[in-house]
């Protein structure tokens, strides 16, 4: 996948269709990103869906905010959050414009820009192993570079520096299962895709929930 290559991308109407189709067919694709320090790609091995205001565990549930604005954008848009304080997150939004909906990108394989992606992931001197670069989406985006100010971009236009390719779709037996720690009732929803055997696939995690403080003594809880 050099620069000389002409690759296609997946354009809008790809899209702009219900999440639980285009999860699934997101797998095997190549997210490209162009940023100053050069080019990593990564092949999708494992993403997750979420519906939008009917998902107890989209970020959409409870409505529009200036948070999960992009959701409500044009297909097509990445809509990049912050999480734990700590890591970004990546996904690709679906439905038509202002119905929200987005694919989370939870894991893939390095296939471009190795050396620049096991740069960012290393810390101390033990190199991180390639099939851990992007395996889980807080260091997918690290790899990739992916930071808040991409929150918006378009990734079927061909000007933009995080663009997604057409890549080798239905490379491998899609399995599916429970998504990683949503908890409550959007928990039991069997909406994470992954491709069998693919060791980038990252480990599944059941949410744990929240235990709620005993009252201190003398104090009335609302």
């Amino acid at each position: 996948m050099g620069r000389g290559r002409r690759v296609s991308l997946l354009d809008r109407s790809f899209f702009d269709r219900p999440v639980l189709d285009v999860a699934p067919d997101l797998l095997g694709r190549v997210v490209v990103h162009d940023g100053p320090q050069g080019r990593v790609a990564v092949r999708l091995t494992e993403v997750e869906a979420y519906d939008g205001e009917q998902d107890p565990g989209s970020h959409a549930f409870r409505g529009r905010t200036r948070r999960n604005a992009t959701m409500y954008g044009p297909p097509g848009l990445v809509y990049v959050y912050f999480t734990y304080g700590m890591h970004w997150c990546m996904n690709l939004v679906c439905r038509p414009e202002g119905v929200a909906g987005a694919v989370l990108l939870r894991a893939g394989e390095v296939v471009e820009g190795v050396d620049l992606a096991t740069a960012r992931r290393t810390r101390g001197e033990v190199p991180v192993r390639p099939r851990e670069l992007a395996r889980g989406p807080a260091r997918l985006c690290v790899a990739l570079g992916v930071v808040g100010a991409l929150d918006g971009s378009d990734a079927v236009d061909p000007a933009s520096p995080l663009r997604v390719q057409e890549g080798a779709p239905g490379a491998g037996a899609v399995r599916t299962g429970p998504r990683v720690g949503v908890a409550g009732a959007g928990a039991p929803t069997p909406w994470r895709y992954w491709l069998d055997g693919e060791p980038t696939v990252s480990a599944y995690r059941a949410a744990v929930p929240r235990r709620r403080r005993p009252a201190a003594p003398g104090r009335i809880d609302p």
